[in-house]
């Protein structure tokens, strides 16, 4: 019997922050690194020191490459990690796209704050010396007892959990779980055979729409909103939420379900991400695999256009007509759509939907449960547009389907710690499994460790 440890130092009372700890067999290995994310799209916790010294960990593990599991790997080398950094090759590949451009907003909001960036360019590309990829389903060794192993999270492209494996005993570690079935990628793995589980519970307390009721709002929105002669502002995650809506856009487009509007994608990140999805498109699950190998490009269609420079965006607010604008951040805390938000939401013929969680404290939040006056940016907006909520796109599991999840290692399962979720959903997903499922499931405190035997 070997004992193991497992701390819990962020997403543990929040949604952002994801960083967990794994101690067996003399060695320290690290699950995510995100950034704090709040008013600011980077969060004054972030300044503060690791409550885990850098130097000691061996290996850091990343689940998916959103920025509140990543964000602050630059800052953990910066500070003295120099171990060895695994994810699958699409989470790779997105991650350094994604703390580059990282890289640009916290050097703005520094500037605004009068303090230094928490990391910079050089510290990302150092990060991504450390980086070695793996593929799901190839078991590799960390040290003399570990075994990892990535299974798909069906979260975004190349999200993996993290199975953990020492005297074939496992733990595993979600990273966030995804609406599975999903229009692109594959449905979420099963922990069959886990005998400890470190799960998200973002949505822990609430359903969502059906795929067919969510893709019916989204083209009865864009209908309602054309009808007005307004704009319709969709604030956008780069990272697969603005794929996935491509996908959905693009059928209603082909088949005649939408009038002619002009569709713009105001990203550059997510302009970027969408290649990396061209090119992965093994990652994919069969359906959309079926319909690019019949000649499809399912990210491209008719009236859309992708706007990368700063002249490009600003010459959307001179096109007369109704018009959809996709831009990040998909929390309204940063990025472009920041900007049109100024623009266009003081306007009542004009609407705002949001499509996908919306954390506490940020703008976006704020949008969500009403606010009259919302301050972005530093300067105050007020919000006059329609404002309308759309679950259906999330990219997590809702209630119901976390509760299946987790039946699915229900015949090994002794242990489920709950975590990646404010402390309502959490607490509310802990006491749905032990009353539906009869495990043990608790909800960790920040900074707490927890023995397990192995």
């Amino acid at each position: 019997m070997t004992k193991a440890k497992v701390g819990f130092f962020g997403a543990v009372d929040a949604v952002t922050g994801s960083n967990f700890l794994f101690e067996s067999g003399g060695k320290r290995i690290m699950i995510d690194c995100g950034l704090f994310q709040g008013d600011k799209f980077a969060d004054d916790r972030n300044r503060e020191k690791f409550l885990i010294d850098p130097a000691s960990v061996d290996v850091l593990l990343v689940t998916h490459a959103h920025i509140d599991h990543i964000g602050r790997i630059p800052k953990f080398v910066r500070e003295g990690f120099r171990g060895v950094i695994y994810s699958t090759p699409p989470t790779e590949e997105l991650t350094r796209i994604m703390l580059l451009d990282t890289v640009s907003i916290l050097a703005r909001e520094a500037v605004r704050d009068g303090r230094p960036p928490i990391y910079e360019q050089d510290d990302v590309l150092q990060t991504m010396k450390l980086w070695r990829s793996h593929e799901y389903y190839t078991p590799f060794a960390i040290g003399e007892e570990v075994t990892c192993e990535f299974k798909d999270a069906g979260h975004v492209l190349g999200s993996a959990m993290m199975f953990l494996t020492v005297n074939a005993t496992t733990m595993v570690f979600t990273g966030d779980l995804g609406n599975s079935p999903t229009p692109l990628l594959r449905d979420t793995d099963s922990i069959a055979g886990a005998t400890y589980l470190l799960m998200e519970s973002v949505y822990g307390d609430r359903n969502h729409e059906g795929r067919d009721e969510r893709k019916e709002i989204l083209q009865q929105t864009i209908k309602d909103s054309i009808g007005r002669g307004g704009v319709l502002l969709i604030p956008a995650f780069s990272l697969e939420r603005t794929q996935e809506l491509l996908f959905e856009l693009n059928e209603m487009v082909e088949h005649h379900k939408l009038p002619d509007v002009k569709i713009y994608v105001d990203s550059p990140l997510a302009i970027k991400a969408t290649e990396v999805y061209k090119k992965s498109n093994k990652y994919f699950n069969q359906e959309t695999q079926h319909i690019i190998k019949s000649g499809d490009d399912v990210f491209r269609f008719p009236r859309l256009f992708f706007t990368e420079t700063k002249e490009e965006s600003m010459a959307i607010w001179q096109t007369k007509g109704p018009k959809v604008i996709m831009a990040g951040s998909g929390m309204a805390n940063g990025g472009r759509i920041v900007h049109h938000l100024r623009h266009y939401a003081t306007d009542a013929n004009n609407a705002i939907l949001l499509v996908g969680y919306q954390a506490a404290g940020t703008p976006g939040r704020r949008i969500s449960e009403g606010e009259k006056v919302v301050r972005m940016g530093g300067e105050d907006v007020a919000i006059r547009a329609k404002v309308s909520m759309l679950h259906g796109y999330s990219g997590h599991k809702d209630m119901d389907h976390l509760v299946e999840f987790a039946a699915t290692g229900a015949e090994t399962l002794k242990k489920i710690f709950v975590t990646i979720g404010e402390p309502k959903s959490s607490m509310f997903l802990a006491q749905r499994i032990r009353d539906y499922l009869n495990l043990d499931a608790i909800v960790p405190k920040p900074g707490e460790e927890v023995e397990l035997e192995f």
